[in-house]
């Protein structure tokens, strides 16, 4: 996809520690108004959070919730940063089946963890249980139950929020990319912008995308392997734009689906827009 317009590189924000944020500030909606600036973003996780990064979350922002989809061992793995006066909720919206399908194809998990990790995804990319994982990934996050209340819970928490809200995953690109998804429906974009703001996650990680690529390709891999890698290591628009044909095939629409599977009511729909729009 080409960015032409400045758009969403003027809501991309620098951070030290922190990989792939942008606010949502700006963006404009159907009804012809735009979201508020400066208190909706979404980012990579917050465990290199600096000083700095802190200061201006907590200043710049009024940061007060923050909102981490991993799963339990991610974050374990990589603890976001404590910040007063921040209150941090975990919504896991990777389902385990998922989980535990892509841990079986591993020989052994703990040498997995101590490897590399690019070199981790390159022996990946030739194998047929894990490409065909990564093409399950979007329908099994919009999909699964608990996925569809936890995200549902993230809706309400933002409408909830007293001050900025922040929501990520480990690189704010895929599970973070959805709850944006959401919230931009919600608040009453088209499906044009809630796509044009996912796969901007592909600009950041470019530069990894094409060096595992080269890395894969040299091992022997072609299409269905460097595939693989775009969407790991990037996001595959393709794959997003697939699941929410399966959001409008399975509940009518992306409206239906957040009043139903995502419990989110009417009018907690209309105090979104009251609170984030102007």
């Amino acid at each position: 996809m080409h960015f032409a317009s400045s758009e969403i590189k003027d809501r991309v924000l620098s951070f030290e520690g922190i990989e792939n944020a942008r606010q949502l500030g700006g963006i404009a909606v159907q009804d012809g108004r735009t979201v508020r600036h400066g208190c909706l973003i979404r980012s990579g996780n917050l465990s290199k959070a600096s000083d700095g990064d802190v200061k201006l979350l907590k200043e710049v922002f009024c940061l007060t919730d923050v909102f981490d989809f991993r799963f339990g061992r991610e974050a374990a793995a990589e603890p976001d940063r404590a910040i007063d006066g921040v209150q941090n909720t975990p919504l896991p919206t990777l389902p385990q089946a998922f989980i535990d399908g892509f841990s079986s194809g591993r020989a052994d998990t703990e040498q997995v963890k101590s490897a590399d990790f690019t070199e981790a995804l390159a022996r990946y990319a030739f194998m047929p249980q894990a490409q065909e994982l990564a093409r399950r990934l979007y329908p099994a996050i919009v999909m699964d139950p608990d996925s569809q209340r936890r995200y549902g819970a993230f809706l309400k928490g933002v409408l909830a929020a007293e001050g900025g809200a922040l929501w990520h995953c480990s690189q704010g690109k895929d599970r973070a990319g959805w709850g944006t998804a959401f919230l931009l429906a919600a608040l009453g974009a088209d499906r044009k912008t809630i796509v044009e703001d996912f796969a901007y996650s592909n600009i950041p990680f470019a530069p990894a995308v094409e060096a595992l690529c080269s890395r894969v390709a040299a091992m022997g891999g072609g299409e269905a392997e460097q595939t693989f890698i775009r969407s790991m290591v990037g996001v595959s628009v393709e794959n997003f734009e697939t699941a929410l044909d399966l959001i409008d095939a399975r509940f009518g629409s992306m409206n239906a689906y957040l009043s139903g599977p995502l419990g989110l009511r009417q009018e907690d729909i209309e105090s979104l827009k009251n609170k984030y729009l102007q």
